[in-house]
């Protein structure tokens, strides 16, 4: 076994191209794929984000990857049944065995033409060997200024993560009900114990 995973890791190149990986998903939106509102479900929306950035992530790594955090998924505009929805993905950002797959979904009405961007979001995903541990990725060979953007817009959203990620464990860790009280006023909420 030792032998195959030093031979793969021996095949893999040092770095691939954003291009290599770059997926496209289209797909129509079907009755049963809409909520009581008549609108397209956010977990059906959610579960083909995962599969684009699954299929680009696993592309170019070689092997099976495996989601660990999916960052600002914010609906911008609903999908209808009807519309053909497209999640364009592609690599952005490169770990050691870790990978940032940027996904653009959009979604066109096929009878006018017309296309909305509907959501942007951000997976992360580590690649797994045979034996379920995380291992390393090719490196990203960035060829143009667009690339270069988007890997440094990772890195900055990388280090946000962090620090705002310290700043709710200091949060949590300093908090004081009682002294925090005063902050329900106005809110929609109403204490019901003594």
């Amino acid at each position: 076994m030792y032998f195959y995973k030093t031979l793969k890791l021996l095949m893999l190149p040092d770095f691939r191209s954003v291009a290599y990986s770059r997926t496209t998903l289209t797909e129509l939106m079907i009755p049963s794929y809409a909520n009581f509102g008549g609108k397209i479900h956010g977990g059906i929306l959610l579960s083909l984000m995962d599969k684009v950035a699954y299929t680009c992530a696993a592309k170019h790594a070689g092997n099976y990857c495996v989601t660990v955090s999916v960052d600002g998924v914010n609906f911008l505009e609903p999908v209808e049944v009807g519309e053909l929805v497209s999640l364009m993905a592609s690599v952005n950002y490169v770990g050691r065995t870790s990978m940032v797959v940027g996904i653009k979904v959009i979604a066109e009405d096929i009878r006018t033409g017309t296309v909305k961007h509907t959501n942007t979001s951000y997976i992360t995903l580590v690649a797994k060997d045979e034996t379920n541990k995380p291992t390393p990725v090719p490196g990203l060979l960035l060829e143009n200024a667009e690339e270069t953007r988007r890997f440094l817009e990772a890195i900055k959203r990388k280090e946000l993560k962090a620090l705002h990620q310290t700043e709710l464990d200091n949060a949590k860790t300093s908090l004081t009900v009682e002294q925090e009280l005063y902050k329900l006023q106005g809110e929609r909420c109403k204490l019901n114990y003594t």
